[in-house]
């Protein structure tokens, strides 16, 4: 963490402390007092003129337009450098927000214990602001003051407070861990003093940077005695003091990346000794214990390998390690979440198209049953129409007996049109029996498409339980890391199966959705057949053409009626009449 945003989270507090009204504005005698504070603790001299120049009354009130943070950065933070007491500052700013905050009397740690979770809060806090600490955080705090004060972790009672914790807002401010630790919801059976002795503890080695301290002998570069030394170790250098209250410093082995330490044999009556080689001196030291100085050799080893690769204290490279997997957690469930809401975009798409298509089936069902019943009635309609017409025939070849042997070809004519015309009836009732199992098929089809989207369905279902199952996961401990990445990748493979699947049933369902294509088109033509042999049937209706008895000449009329005979009968007797006539002439 830069020194800049270490910084700016301490002065975030107080300036939020002066924030009375919580609108974002504090007046301009606070910010003054504040900025002259700021500069006396950082060692930058203050410049009122340029306070007063920055912060100039207005219309609107004491608090000026251009805002606090343009002053803080160009005439505080860009000059500051790291030769000041960062406790001080810190216990400035903290005097600042605990008066309005703290609430000691409920509380059973002391106002320097809450000081130093203050801190300790703003080393583990998101780099946003409100600040915050997030549920992995607030854990990995836990267990190390758990470690601290020499208890053991229960599992099962932070599971419960992160579920109440969940259910709220999954993060803590500063006065909320307070409280939590204040508690001693998470120290029971613990008294003050050990829980103050894990507090203190776990400041020194994430604010301090004490990766290592106790009780050792060193031996005298002057009188070569041996004495009891107090030894802190720190990322660059191990300082030695008379006792543990650090109240008399004697001084300090400046770590670098040449500095070297390796065990040596007992002597002069001391053992386990080791040597400790700096640039400027060296240094015999007696441990305890061979545990001991096996310890103190490791962590002096570490030191100086972090120091030859340029990185920083382990638990503040953790502590990145641990924002950058939270934020790439964070990218990838982002991602998860953007290609689920894809998935539901194009399913839900995919299911206003099957409405469609469900619609258009029932429509072109609608349709064809109306089809039907206009075929139905007009094959009645035929029916009707031929029993009509063979009945008439009957009363037709009764009265046309006689003309038998004239209309036999225009008979046999007419027999073989009404075979054809039958003919015609069967290839139209094949016809309708081919549209019939293509609407069967098309009920296949539909039937199909909803078990995929049931399926599709179960398997999202699925896909939502494994990604809660890796949200589970990801907030394990840091001890069970290495486990934690293990079934992290299992589930992931699991994920990217159930993915296979989703894919292998997107494929199948557009099978479907082709072999309903392929039923629609048997329909289609299933239609057109029907539609042409009742075209053709209504051509052959047309020629068709009823036997209807001969036309009658038209009778002869004479004075007495219609005669009896024919006009071919009267000429013969007009004839017979006319030789009488002339016969008689010629004998008179």
């Amino acid at each position: 963490m830069a020194l800049r945003d270490e910084l700016l989270k301490s002065i975030w507090h107080a300036f939020t402390a002066l924030d009375v009204d919580k609108c974002g504005k504090v007046s301009k005698s606070q910010l003054k007092v504040l900025s002259h504070n700021l500069c006396t603790v950082m060692n930058i001299p203050h410049d009122p003129v340029a306070l007063e120049e920055h912060f100039k009354d207005d219309d609107e009130g004491p608090v000026s337009n251009q805002g606090y943070m343009p002053y803080l950065n160009k005439f505080i933070l860009d000059k500051v450098t790291d030769n000041f007491d960062r406790q001080d500052f810190n216990k400035m700013c903290w005097t600042l927000c605990s008066r309005k905050n703290l609430q000691q009397s409920q509380l059973f740690i002391s106002n320097d214990d809450a000081f130093k979770i203050w801190c300790i809060f703003n080393f583990l806090s998101e780099d946003r602001y409100p600040l915050i600490m997030v549920t992995e955080e607030i854990e990995y705090f836990l267990r190390k003051l758990t470690d601290a004060m020499g208890g053991s972790w229960v599992e099962e009672r932070f599971e419960d407070y992160r579920l109440q914790l969940n259910s709220k807002q999954q993060c803590l401010n500063v006065w909320e861990l307070i409280s939590l630790v204040g508690s001693g919801h998470f120290s029971k059976g613990m008294d003050r003093q050990t829980l103050s002795m894990g507090i203190n503890e776990v400041y020194q080695e994430l604010i301090l940077d004490v990766l290592k301290q106790g009780y050792m002998m060193k031996k005298g570069h002057k009188r070569k005695n041996w004495t009891e030394r107090w030894f802190m170790l720190k990322p660059n250098c191990i300082s030695y003091y008379v006792g543990e209250d650090l109240a008399e410093k004697k001084g300090d082995i400046v770590l670098d990346g040449n500095c070297s330490v390796e065990s040596i044999q007992d002597k002069e009556g001391k053992k386990c000794l080791f040597f400790v080689k700096s640039s400027q001196k060296s240094f015999e030291i007696s441990a305890s214990d061979k545990k001991k100085k096996q310890e103190w050799i490791q962590a002096i080893q570490n030191c100086v390998s972090l120091l030859r690769q340029g990185r920083p204290a382990p638990h503040r490279e953790a502590r990145q390690k641990r924002r950058e997997l939270r934020l790439k957690q964070q990218a990838e469930q982002e991602e998860l979440e953007l290609r689920m809401r894809e998935l539901q975009t194009a399913n839900e798409a995919k299911q206003q198209e099957l409405e469609n298509m469900r619609k258009a089936l029932e429509e072109a069902a609608a349709y064809a049953a109306d089809e039907e019943k206009k075929r139905l009635q007009t094959q009645t309609e035929l029916q009707d129409r031929y029993r009509m017409d063979l009945e008439r025939e009957k009363m037709v070849r009764q009265q046309m007996e006689e003309q038998v042997a004239q209309k036999s070809t225009e008979l046999e004519q007419y027999l073989q049109r009404v075979h054809e015309l039958e003919d015609m009836y069967g290839q139209l009732e094949n016809a309708l029996e081919d549209e019939r199992r293509a609407r069967q098929d098309e009920e296949a089809v539909r039937k199909l498409q909803a078990r995929l989207l049931e399926e599709e369905a179960t398997k999202r279902a699925e896909l939502e339980q494994i990604h809660l199952r890796q949200q589970r996961a990801i907030s394990k401990t840091e001890a069970e890391k290495q486990e934690l990445e293990k079934e992290r990748l299992a589930k992931e493979n699991a994920l990217q199966a159930a993915m296979t699947q989703l894919e292998q049933l997107e494929q199948e369902r557009q099978g479907a959705l082709m072999q309903y294509q392929t039923v629609m088109k048997k329909l289609e033509d299933a239609t057109n057949n029907t539609k042409t042999w009742k075209h053709k049937v209504a051509q052959h209706e047309g020629l068709l053409r009823l036997i209807q008895p001969g036309s009658k000449p038209q009778p002869i009329i004479n004075n007495w009626g219609i005669a009896s005979f024919s006009e071919g009968e009267l000429s013969l007797r007009e004839k017979q009449w006319q030789e009488r006539k002339n016969q008689m002439t010629q004998a008179q």
